[in-house]
């Protein structure tokens, strides 16, 4: 439906009228309600896996098809930045808008009839409309780019509309809600996918392959960050439509953004492909950088006074895996910094070390001195980036490559990249480690999302070109 047809009846209405129904057919039950305010909880023996209740989708391809057609569910910054890659990319259509802010839709709307696109259908009825997009009969692929909260009702509904959904990071805020994504997509047969744009990132592409050539010898560590300061855009009262990333500030005490920092790491080193993470270990200093900022900058009366943040300004976890091998992952938006993802990997032969990009690996290094990352572009720069040198969009190119390569696949039939299992391993350091902080620090289970599927090697980011 567009915005100048009736209405149908909510899809929440009828998701709730017909989940015993769908629960029935699928196997699965409905989920009871969750609010933002909710803080993620690890149960003793969350690692457990339940039974299994459909197949693996691990290696399994879309069905293919000649165009594929896009539903964007969120039109902030993020959602907006993002519409240009869809439009770039031929036998790719947008066709349907969704967001609660009704100028932000017609803003979208607009870009797309520009681009030479029929006008998409509009959602703007409130913070569920979502649920009628999904319905639609004529969308292939749902984007979603909302506050973090809303990711996973929105993934699960798409998913129950047979439709495949990529999620901005990260896809769930509780352990519960992860394995529900991994039942969903398995019963389904739809991918439900992390899309990590730096994983695609071209010096991420390249450590990627490096690796996989065997360049580092045995790997044995890692390391990725989310270390932006965004004290600035926490406050503004323009920037996110209303304060709700702020917010998860004051709820819970980990590592709330780990994709970024662990994505690229979790490829380098095969998880769930070979490997797979097992513990995490977590640890944070006081929060004080956000009430410290307020204090300088913020004037009285503004409503963030009434909030008092709990999470450390600097999260730091440290992770293990099935071979033996760690990774460390750091969270830190409060304090001024440098922006920094930190992207490093070691093994028996050198290391690689980001911001800036430097590396030491035997035998072509020596005396302590740091090489030339740029010396080995020629040999290891991954295809996707030899075809497309200077791609537009934002972060480098990197959302570009992420987008176009997925639209590839959902053309040609070809298993995404990446997985629910992915999307699920990245984003379980976020409930994790507040359970573990929890703890003073104890080691909490990765869960195997898997349900063991991780000791057989398959394909990953490092891609072969189709012919």
């Amino acid at each position: 439906m567009d915005e100048q047809t009736p209405r149908p009846p909510s899809r929440r209405t009828v998701l709730r009228g017909t989940a015993g129904a769908a629960g029935a057919a699928l196997g699965i039950g409905a989920l009871g309600d969750r609010t933002a305010a909710s803080a993620p909880t690890a149960a003793p023996g969350a690692a457990t896996a339940p039974e299994r209740r459909g197949t693996t989708m691990a290696g399994v391809p879309f069905e293919g098809r000649t165009t594929v057609r896009v539903g964007i569910v969120g039109l902030g910054n993020r959602g907006t930045s993002m519409i240009g890659n869809f439009l770039a990319l031929p036998r790719v259509r947008v066709v349907a808008l969704c967001d609660p802010v009704r100028t932000k839709v017609e803003r979208a709307s607009a870009t797309v009839v520009s681009a030479g696109q029929p006008a998409p259908a509009l959602y703007a009825h409130g913070e569920d409309d979502y649920e009628n997009l999904c319905a639609r009969t004529d969308v292939d692929f749902v984007y979603v780019a909302t506050p973090w909260e809303s990711h996973f009702p929105i993934a699960r509904t798409a998913m129950l509309n047979g439709k495949h959904v990529g999620v901005e990071c990260p896809v769930a805020m509780e352990l519960a809600e992860l394995w529900e994504l991994v039942d969903l997509s398995e019963q389904t047969r739809r991918h439900c996918m992390q899309l990590e744009n730096c994983c695609y990132g071209r010096n991420e592409m390249r450590v990627l392959r490096m690796a996989h050539a065997g360049r580092f010898g045995e790997l044995l560590h890692g390391a990725g960050a989310y270390n932006h300061d965004l004290r600035d855009l926490l406050f503004s009262p323009t920037y996110y439509e209303g304060p709700w990333r702020r917010l998860w500030h004051t709820r819970l005490r980990g590592d709330l953004y780990p994709n970024h920092g662990f994505g690229p790491v979790a490829g380098y080193m095969d998880l769930n492909r070979g490997d797979r993470a097992l513990t995490i270990s977590s640890f944070a200093t006081p929060a004080l950088g956000l009430a410290e900022y307020r204090a300088a900058r913020v004037p009285s009366g503004d409503p963030s006074w009434k909030e008092t943040y709990v999470n450390g300004d600097r999260t730091i976890s440290l992770l293990q895996t099935a071979k033996g091998r760690l990774i460390r992952l750091e969270h830190d938006v409060s304090t001024p910094h440098p922006y920094n993802r930190i992207n490093s990997l070691g093994g028996t032969r050198g290391i690689f070390e980001d911001y800036p990009a430097r590396i030491y690996l035997e035998p072509d290094h020596k005396d302590d001195q740091w090489g030339d990352f740029g010396a080995y572009a020629a040999e290891f720069d991954h295809w996707l980036w030899k075809e497309h040198a200077d791609p537009p969009g934002g972060h480098g190119g990197m959302d570009y490559i992420m987008v176009y390569r997925l639209m590839q696949c959902l053309q040609l039939g070809l298993p995404p990249d990446f997985d629910v299992y992915d999307a699920a391993t990245w984003t379980a350091p976020l409930p994790l480690s507040h359970a573990s902080i929890k703890a003073q620090g104890a080691p909490q289970e990765i869960p195997d999302f898997t349900r063991g599927a991780w000791l057989a090697a398959r394909a990953g980011v490092d891609s072969t070109k189709p012919s």
